[in-house]
């Protein structure tokens, strides 16, 4: 059952802020800070490694609750410094020849772009682009022409993109990959937490995502999802140390049977520990609940923007999720949101250098305001959001 009042009574920002920055990092329940205090607090009394060792039955709960959260085992989930630390994992383990396509869409997250950018420069593989259909989102038919002829060696897919509340249909592409033998990554970054996300359905190789967006967590922490079929290839990141793998003789070394070939072994417990209390509270929830209240809370909130003197909103799609765009031509993205930070509300930025095959297509060659709400946000605020809006833009 969704009891808001006991959501916000767990969630102490509310106190102080209208948080609509959840793609950015939402903010955290009692319980995940609690977690986090007290195991710092605990290595201050005994010493880390004796207090990890103390809590290690707990600390593995991140992999359990991990792997709930997308129908998975524990032994398919890593633990990573960063979402994008474990894109680099993931790309590093495939081992690219030149002339290697690598095929992905225009409504990517600026870093993967990046990565592939580089392993272009350094390897000479070709980095390829799906176009996007008509009604906004990637073209399935153009991704599976494009697999049939190109024969990539990764299909790499944003499931809801930074800049945009598009939600892609990372399904349909992987059903597609599994036809056809392909590897296959999805960036899940923006949807784990606030959407169901099952990497059994999605037909995914590698999965990333952080744990302090729409899932609560804390900063500092992302995780890595790796399928059978990278398990029992042998795939391994290019540096791996001791925690992923042993050295069996002077010349030689043995990768971990499990995902825990893509970490490494300096980790911190407490990060872990709340990661962990956070994924049981989405899934105490429900994430079906979680979905259905986000997109409540979009549907009340979308119109009322759309009405705004000099707004327009940019997000594009058959499926959106929380995560709302928007430029406006009375004033800067960026004044708009330190406007309303005075009014302690949270909103950020999406950035033209972070979306510029997304915003170039738009026409948008500055920042637009992102706003999203999450299922711990009220009526009350998001009114507070649109008349302060509706205030500043006079």
């Amino acid at each position: 059952m969704f009891d808001l009042s006991t959501i916000r009574a767990d969630t102490p920002g509310v106190q102080h802020v209208a948080h609509f920055n959840n793609a950015g990092a939402a903010l955290m329940p009692k319980p995940v800070i609690d977690a986090i205090t007290s195991h710092i607090l605990l290595e201050a009394e005994m010493g880390g490694y004796e207090a990890a060792e103390r809590r290690k039955e707990a600390i593995h709960d991140f992999y359990r609750s991990t792997a709930d959260l997308l129908n998975t085992t524990a032994d398919h989930i890593a633990g990573t410094a960063n979402a994008t630390d474990a894109y680099a994992r993931a790309l590093s383990s495939i081992p690219f020849e030149r002339g290697d396509v690598i095929l992905t869409t225009i409504n990517d997250y600026v870093s993967n772009q990046l990565a592939f950018l580089s392993l272009q420069k350094r390897y000479g593989i070709k980095v390829v682009r799906a176009i996007d259909d008509p009604l906004g989102g990637v073209s399935v038919n153009d991704m599976a022409q494009k697999i049939k002829t190109l024969r990539p060696k990764l299909v790499a897919v944003t499931h809801i993109p930074t800049n945009s509340g598009l939600i892609q249909p990372v399904e349909a592409i992987g059903q597609l990959c599994q036809e056809h033998d392909v590897l296959y990554l999805v960036d899940a970054c923006q949807s784990v937490g606030q959407l169901p996300v099952d990497v059994l359905q999605i037909h995914c190789d590698f999965l990333t995502a952080t744990c302090r967006k729409f899932l609560r967590g804390p900063r500092g922490l992302g995780f890595l999802y790796v399928s059978d079929n990278v398990l029992t290839s042998q795939l391994a990141p290019l540096f791996i140390d001791l925690s992923g793998a042993s050295w069996e003789t002077a010349d030689t070394f043995r990768v971990a049977p499990t995902a825990k070939r893509f970490e490494d072994w300096e980790f911190s417990p407490a990060l872990m520990l709340g990661a962990a209390e956070a994924n049981r509270y989405a899934l105490n929830i429900g994430l079906d609940v979680i979905a259905r209240r986000n997109t409540e809370l979009v549907e009340l909130l979308t119109p009322r923007l759309a009405q705004l003197p000099g707004v327009r909103l940019l997000d594009e799609g058959e499926r959106l999720a929380s995560i709302i765009t928007l430029t406006c031509d009375r004033k800067p993205a960026a004044d708009l949101r330190t406007a309303l930070q005075t009014e302690q509300i949270n909103t950020s930025l999406s950035t033209h250098g972070a979306a510029i095959l997304d915003f170039d297509r738009k026409g948008m060659t500055t920042a637009a305001l992102r706003i999203s709400p999450h299922y711990y946000n009220t009526q009350d605020e998001i009114d507070s959001l649109v008349d302060q809006l509706t205030r500043i833009l006079g």
